[in-house]
């Protein structure tokens, strides 16, 4: 059998999650022993989508054989995945769950499938983080990730079924999964003059990168007093990481984040057996995440 070439297409360089999704593809690869290309489309759904559709349509000895894609877009590139699996081509969707997959799996010659962290879990265990951390009830500023994600959407509402009824979200901002976004969306939040009068008694970013750009938005504040109150809430995030999310909670950056585990060269292993076996593999599986610090640890050192 010929030697494989994935491609795989991540959301960008400038977050943490995405860099341990490119480097689990990388040592997948590597003990897959076949080609790999990464492609990243700076979180923009039309250039993932002109990627990827190139890639497809190129000339037939340099087509991938399959191709992983987190997608930017709720809707996960429907078009695109039809072209693939018209082109005889692997489709593995990472971290979403596309309404197109059975359909596609019905006429589909190479596999089709999902692959997902269960991001309602996610927004249920940061719930619990926070009415570990905020005994007493109390105000939250929440900053979600970019209303097109239906991961950010799933984390919010997981997070509403979970927080004490004594918990409320007093002011929720947007980010795109990026640490400058997040500082830029604080950064103007705060320049309000109904900031001023918000009474905040924690954070909740939806990821580490976004909860670190919040951080560095507080530290800009000119005020000696008011930014020492910002900086001594609570702060928590998600992904958990070991050299960024992970290392910040045991540096207290930050109270607390998720563990997420990466799963492009998960979905990588998946593909090439499929491909190999020619069979469809599962239609969509979830990975398990966890809290950090646990959360009886957690509860113990309350502020």
């Amino acid at each position: 059998m010929k030697k494989l070439r994935f491609l795989v297409s991540l959301h960008t360089v400038d977050n943490d999650y995405q860099m341990a999704q490119a480097n689990s593809a990388e040592q997948a690869a590597r003990k897959l022993g076949m080609d790999l290309e990464l492609m990243y489309s700076d979180n923009d759904a039309v250039t993932q989508s002109t990627q990827i559709l190139r890639a497809i349509q190129g000339p037939a000895d340099s087509r991938p054989d399959g191709i992983v894609v987190e997608p930017i877009s709720s809707i996960a590139l429907p078009q695109v995945a039809r072209a693939a699996c018209e082109a005889g081509i692997g489709w593995a969707v990472l971290n979403r769950t596309p309404t197109y997959l059975s359909q596609l799996r019905a006429i589909a010659k190479a596999p089709v499938f999902a692959i997902s962290s269960d991001h309602a879990e996610i927004g249920r265990i940061q719930g619990r983080q926070i009415a570990a951390l905020l005994p007493e009830g109390g105000s939250v500023l929440l900053v979600e990730g970019p209303s097109r994600s239906s991961a950010a959407e799933q984390r919010t509402r997981g997070m509403m079924e979970s927080k004490p009824a004594n918990v409320h979200i007093t002011a929720t901002l947007k980010g795109e999964w990026t640490e400058q976004s997040a500082q830029r969306a604080v950064r103007s939040w705060l320049k309000l003059a109904t900031s001023q009068k918000t009474v905040v008694h924690l954070v909740a970013a939806q990821d580490d990168s976004m909860a670190i750009g919040a951080r560095k938005a507080f530290q800009e504040i000119s005020d000696a007093e008011e930014q020492r109150r910002w900086l001594h809430l609570p702060l928590v995030g998600c992904d958990g990481q070991p050299g960024t999310g992970e290392a910040w909670v045991h540096q207290g950056l930050l109270a607390a984040t998720i563990y997420m585990p990466p799963n492009a060269g998960q979905a990588m292993d998946i593909l090439a057996a499929s491909i190999k076996s020619g069979t469809q593999p599962s239609e969509h599986a979830l990975t398990k995440s966890h809290s950090i610090p646990p959360l009886e640890t957690l509860t113990r050192k309350r502020p």
